[in-house]
């Protein structure tokens, strides 16, 4: 075989090779997330049932967990069960060590939650954490400080992932150092958890919001 063949069929086999890794890791690494996860998941409840049934059957603790997270929603969203929820709620902060654990799971819960129209308001960008340095974050609230003698200072209170999503800063910042962009949350958050990778090539700016969350 002529070293021209050789060499031309190397470079092929290498790209092809290549391409299918990066076709295969994406689908593997998938695949074995979601196996993991359903192992997992089936574990919970997996033993009750080999201890009920008296044989092993796989699934049978996803499914019940399923379902129980389903009537959990179910329960959540009717008047009755809301009342129900808040009773165990506060019965749940009355006990010591589970108020200091409970609490600031639920409250990350919460502000993570679609439902939740007050936590994350707009996917910005900030100068963080030095000047020249810009980072993306989520405004959460606007606070005002009244200095004794002085007029009063609005700040946008923004919170900067610095670990993934779920942990971060929270920062102050004045109305002209925040730009908003027309990204949405939802968006916003992908881009994080992508690591950048989605971000848009043109990030277009939006109107600030004024107190009640609406565009000015």
């Amino acid at each position: 075989m002529p070293d021209s063949v050789k060499i031309t069929f190397k470079q092929t086999f290498k790209k092809k090779f290549i391409a299918g890794l990066f076709v295969l890791i994406p689908i593997t690494v998938t695949l074995s997330v979601l196996i993991w996860f359903f192992r997992i998941i089936d574990g919970l409840l997996g033993q009750f049932y080999d201890n009920l049934l008296g044989f092993h059957t796989a699934g049978l603790g996803f499914v019940t967990i399923i379902l129980l997270i389903f009537l959990a929603g179910t329960i959540s969203t009717n008047v009755f069960g809301k009342k129900v929820l808040t009773l165990v709620e506060k019965w749940l902060l009355h006990i010591p060590v589970v108020k200091g654990i409970y609490t600031p799971i639920k409250q990350m819960v919460d502000a993570f939650s679609p439902e939740n129209k007050s936590a994350f308001k707009k996917f910005v960008i900030v100068e963080y954490p030095r000047t020249g340095v810009y980072s993306f974050g989520f405004l959460t609230k606007e606070c005002c400080l009244k200095p004794a003698g002085d007029s009063e200072i609005c700040l946008k209170a923004v919170y900067i992932p610095t670990n993934n999503l779920y942990l971060g800063a929270v920062a102050l910042f004045k109305e002209n150092e925040v730009f908003y962009t027309k990204l949405t949350v939802d968006e916003g958050i992908k881009i994080i958890l992508s690591g950048g990778i989605v971000t848009p090539d043109y990030l277009a700016e939006s109107p600030p919001l004024d107190k009640e969350g609406s565009y000015k």
